[in-house]
């Protein structure tokens, strides 16, 4: 006996650990061949139409329609239990119909007298009537938005994974939130899809529920006269009562459940539930309140009219229009007390403190791109600048300064600047309320909406409303929001002026967190042998040609190596980058198995490094142009390649060239021959003449 309740607990655990949805799909199976009792269907039919109203609750409850990814499972096992329980009562009420109206339980009974009236004639009509509402507007319209949402989810994907990958690589998002986003995505997916299929599980439910009907009808008429002696009139008023009485006890909840389902096709994916985003949405603007409250006490005050019920609910819209002016005047004059109330500060003494520090990173907006930055707006800004911030510092292998934001009338409404130690060095211009879509360079369609270009890279792109995102993903836009875009513009200049943002200060403190895991070697460099000046010069030298500063132990070694003999910083930065050659490459190619390279022709060679080493002219204004010409269709091809474009020279005049180069060419690295490690295989592309 002691076994007992174990043997039960472990039932209930293997019912919930999953072994119960198989046990409910064969349940459901076997009412379609056991025959049920009428006490049992009773039991059943109230079941169907509870579950069927949690349902519609629990889509009116859920926020986002991915909180309920289950509903098409959901939807199949309700239609099922309604199907079968159609198949069971038909078969009671065909055989044992002609025993009066309980003969199928006392719920098809209920529906066929109280519902109805006991009128087979008005049981017709209203079952026309809900099928009708289920079969022509419900459910024809949910199919309908169920096969666009889908479509347009499924063709917006690839622009949402590259607009996740966009976010990744600017620094916005971190792995694990590209990881979940890119998961959420896929789950919209799937939803949509299955939400497209399980659409036709309604449409074929309320096509049954119609033809089950004339099934009894036909079927219950023909077996009272011909097995039961009944006469036709008897007959037909028995089992059409039964039949009406039955056919609304399962469309009662097929609507219910039709009902949900629209409910949660037309759900938009924002954070709220459905009550609070009607009351906010449509009872929440003043102005309609009032106008049609006006229009209500006009029609009630119209003679022949109902005027007290008119005249109510003007009352009660008029009502409810003052609370809300009266709450936003509230809203309004609180801040104006509250500044009202703060006393004036008496003005202090002119001193030293007045001589701010120019911030070494700032962004000036115009006052339309104030809510951007006002979190109490909604404003994404400053969380997309410390993703910026903590990406770059991740890469460059230093702290980025924090960015300084304020306001400047002095701009246009929506234009924003860059500025590196108080001097602007990039502007751009944000439509706040749009979105900017970019044209990657494949796309399937024009899009309407104010042309623009984005401020990083120049490409072309259209400014839209927010609700063309979907239909410019599907056409191969890749689409972003304004705050994305000038955090975006900003990674692109930090990059850029890295060298500017590293100063004696950050290299101090690099410096200082190596000396924590190896003191000794930090002492032996600065300043024993080394001024940390120099020690700066050789990491801003680094920054410039897109080195990062992230192998500080490599960088300090080869320094104490190579300072002993020379404080030059072009030559210790050679140094530097011999050493670092194999990260530098891995940085450019990854783990590519051969490195694709241009060289220079012999004559541009022995020109350059005349040039450089003094014996020759400085290098002709027509011959720099025409190399950068060809640099630049060189790069051009590697791009289309998908490939890394580089330029292999020699030691003595690759600081000269990486000069040169420098921001006429900016995707080309220099690299000298001593740099490439022995063992990485090169493919010679060409050469530049």
């Amino acid at each position: 006996m002691s076994a007992l309740p174990g043997r039960g607990s472990g039932l209930m655990h293997s019912l919930r650990s999953g072994a119960a949805a198989p046990v409910v799909v064969l349940a459901i199976l076997a009412m379609v061949i056991v025959p049920l009792p009428p006490l049992l269907l009773d039991g059943l039919f109230t079941i169907n139409i509870a579950l069927s109203l949690v349902v519609m609750l629990a889509v009116v409850y859920v926020k986002r329609p991915l909180e309920f990814s289950i509903f098409p499972s959901v939807l199949l096992l309700v239609t099922l239990l309604r199907l079968a329980l159609n198949v069971a009562s038909t078969r009671v009420v065909l055989l044992h119909g002609h025993q009066g109206g309980a003969a199928a339980g006392h719920v098809i009974e209920a529906f066929g007298q109280f519902v109805i009236g006991g009128s087979y004639a008005v049981g017709i009509v209203v079952f026309a009537i809900l099928t009708i509402v289920n079969f022509v507007v419900v459910t024809k319209g949910a199919g309908r938005i169920s096969e666009v949402s889908a479509r347009f989810i499924l063709d917006a994907l690839p622009g949402k994974q590259m607009a996740i990958d966009a976010d990744l690589n600017a620094g916005l998002l971190n792995r694990e939130d590209a990881k979940a986003r890119r998961q959420e995505v896929r789950e919209e997916a799937d939803f949509y899809g299955s939400m497209d299929g399980a659409s036709k599980f309604v449409r074929g439910d309320a096509i049954a529920g119609i033809l089950i009907l004339v099934i009894n009808l036909v079927g219950g008429i023909l077996i009272g006269m011909l097995s039961h002696g009944m006469s036709f009139g008897s007959a037909a008023q028995t089992y059409t009562t039964l039949a009406i009485g039955d056919g609304l006890v399962a469309q009662l909840p097929a609507l219910l459940v039709a009902v949900a389902t629209a409910m949660l096709v037309t759900r938009s994916t924002g954070e709220q539930e459905m009550g609070e985003t009607v009351s906010k949405q449509v009872f929440g603007h003043q102005r309609a309140l009032t106008v049609s409250a006006l229009l209500m006490g006009v029609i009630g005050i119209v003679p022949g009219m109902p005027n007290l019920p008119f005249l109510a609910l003007a009352a009660i819209l008029g009502f409810a229009a003052w609370k809300l002016r009266k709450k936003a005047e509230e809203a309004e004059a609180a801040p104006a007390e509250a500044r009202n109330d703060a006393a004036p500060a008496p003005m202090a003494e002119l001193s030293w403190d007045e001589i701010r520090p120019v911030e070494p990173l700032a962004l000036e907006v115009g006052y339309r791109l104030i809510a951007l930055v006002d979190q109490a707006q909604g404003g994404q800004l400053l969380a997309r600048l410390k993703g910026v911030r903590r990406k770059l510092t991740q890469d460059l292998g230093f702290l980025i300064p924090a960015v300084h934001v304020r306001d400047n009338l002095e701009l246009a409404p929506g234009q924003y600047r860059v500025l590196v130690h108080g001097v602007p060095v990039a502007t751009g211009e944000l439509v706040p309320d749009r979105e900017l879509a970019l044209d990657p360079g494949r796309v399937f369609g024009q899009l309407d909406g104010i042309p623009g270009k984005d401020p990083a890279f120049g490409l072309d792109a259209v400014w839209i409303l927010p609700g063309q995102r979907a239909h410019a993903e599907s056409l191969g836009y890749t689409v972003v929001d304004a705050a994305t875009v000038a955090a975006t513009h900003l990674s692109h200049i930090v990059r850029e002026r890295a060298p500017d943002l590293l100063g004696h200060d950050e290299v101090q403190h690099l410096l200082t967190a190596l000396g924590r895991s190896v003191p000794k070697l930090v002492e032996d460099l600065v300043p024993k042998l080394l001024p940390l000046s120099v020690v700066v010069k050789v990491l801003q030298s680094l920054l410039a040609d897109r080195v990062p500063v992230r192998q500080m132990r490599q960088i300090v070694e080869t320094l104490l190596e190579h300072g002993a003999h020379t404080q030059d910083p072009a030559a210790l930065t050679a140094a530097v980058r011999v050493a670092l050659g194999r990260f530098i490459v891995q940085e450019l190619n990854g783990m590519a198995p051969e490195l694709p390279v241009y060289t220079l022709a012999p004559a541009l060679e022995r020109v350059l490094q005349e040039s450089v080493s003094g014996q020759g002219a400085a290098l002709e204004p027509g011959l720099a142009e025409r190399l950068h010409q060809n640099l630049g269709d060189c790069v051009t091809r590697q791009e289309s390649r998908g490939e890394p474009a580089v330029l292999l020279v020699p030691g003595g005049v690759r600081a000269a060239v990486a000069r040169l180069v420098r921001h006429s060419v900016p995707s080309l690295a220099v690299l000298a021959y001593a740099e490439v490690p022995e063992d990485k295989r090169l493919r010679l592309v060409g050469a530049v003449g």
